[in-house]
């Protein structure tokens, strides 16, 4: 598979619901990581798994391209930005049916035509925030969780 079709085949895999659409994309002993994952997923069934998580809580979730995708022989890197709706809970945390739109980057290593390690990078806080759960920065909930952690309140502005 061309890298251009991998890359095209993995914003679908994340937007289409079907767990098993990883699979094709993916060699055997792919390793998937993002701010979510606790340790790296191993193969393409697991990154079904934690998809479908996904899909549960967010059912509009979509991966789309938000710049050109960049490639050498062996890497690739997709700029993206996820898209939905919370309206189902996700594990503990119940649905706050809130909207949320969150820019992020899979960097993917390539070999014989099929990922073999795949990290995604987003900011999971200002996800966090987009649902209700933190407090948006610079915010006197912000400047609350400070001091609860121990950290004061400074009134110097750097």
């Amino acid at each position: 598979m061309t890298h251009a079709e991998l890359i095209a085949g993995w914003e679908r895999a994340w937007s289409g619901r079907e767990a098993d659409a990883f699979g094709p994309l993916c060699a055997p002993e792919v390793q998937y990581e993002d701010p979510l994952t606790p340790v790296p997923l191993r193969g393409a069934a697991e990154i079904g798994e934690h998809a479908a998580v996904a899909w549960a809580g967010f059912p509009d979730a979509r991966v789309q391209a938000s710049g050109a995708a960049l490639h050498d022989d062996d890497h690739a890197v997709l700029p993206c930005r996820l898209t939905g709706t919370h309206t189902q809970p996700l594990g503990s945390l119940p649905a706050s049916g809130r909207p949320i739109a969150v820019h992020g980057i899979f960097y993917c290593r390539i070999e014989l035509g099929r990922l073999v390690r795949v990290r995604a990078f987003f900011d999971a806080y200002d996800a966090a925030v987009q649902l209700g759960v933190l407090p948006a920065h610079a915010s006197l909930g912000e400047r609350a969780l400070m001091v609860l952690r121990g950290f004061g309140v400074s009134t110097r502005r750097t």
